[in-house]
C-alpha cells in the first residue's frame, strides 16, 4: 500500500525559512533510514506559495491565480510517498517524521495529513482491457523504475 503524507505549511514555511543544520541532519537520517528500508519512495519540501500558482476550473473557463495564497493552514509545505503494509504502519512512520520535525525545534505546530494512493488494481478494469499507457505505468512501478 502506498500513502502520501502532506506536511501542512505554516508562517515559517510560507516565508521560505529553512530548517537549521541540526534539523536538516535529523531529517536526512530519517529519510535515509526510510529509503534503505524500502518505505520512503520519495519526498520533497516545497517552495512557499508565493512562488506558485493555481489553475482554477469552472466549466470550460480556466483561471490562473498567482501565489501567495492567504489560507496557509490549507497549504502544503512538503510531501512524502511511502510504501507500507497497512494504514497503521503509515501512521507510525508519519508520527516518527512529525517527531523529527517536532514543535519547538523548528515549527510551533506540525500537521501532516496521510492519504492512501489508488493503485491500478483498485480500478475495475479487466487487465486484458487496460490501455497500453496503464500497462506501461504498471510495469514501471512493479520494476521499481517509477521511483
Amino acid at each position: 500500500m502506498r500513502f502520501m503524507g502532506l506536511l501542512k505549511a505554516d508562517k515559517d514555511t510560507e516565508r521560505g525559512s529553512l530548517p537549521d543544520e541540526k534539523l536538516l541532519a535529523a531529517m536526512g537520517a530519517f529519510f535515509e533510514e526510510g529509503v534503505k528500508s524500502g518505505v520512503i519512495l520519495s519526498g520533497e519540501g516545497l517552495q512557499p506559495s508565493s512562488k506558485g500558482a493555481r489553475v482554477r476550473y469552472s466549466g470550460s473557463k480556466r483561471t490562473v491565480i498567482d501565489g501567495p495564497f492567504t489560507e496557509s493552514k490549507e497549504l502544503v509545505a512538503g510531501y512524502a510517498i511511502i510504501q507500507v503494509k497497512s494504514r497503521d504502519a503509515a501512521i507510525e512512520w508519519t508520527r516518527r517524521f512529525v517527531t523529527v520535525d517536532a514543535p519547538g525545534r523548528y515549527r510551533q505546530e506540525s500537521d501532516c495529513e496521510i492519504r492512501q494512493i489508488f493503485e491500478l488494481e483498485d480500478f475495475p478494469v479487466d487487465p486484458a482491457e487496460k490501455p497500453d499507457g496503464w500497462r506501461q505505468v504498471e510495469l514501471r512501478l512493479r520494476d521499481g523504475a517509477g521511483r
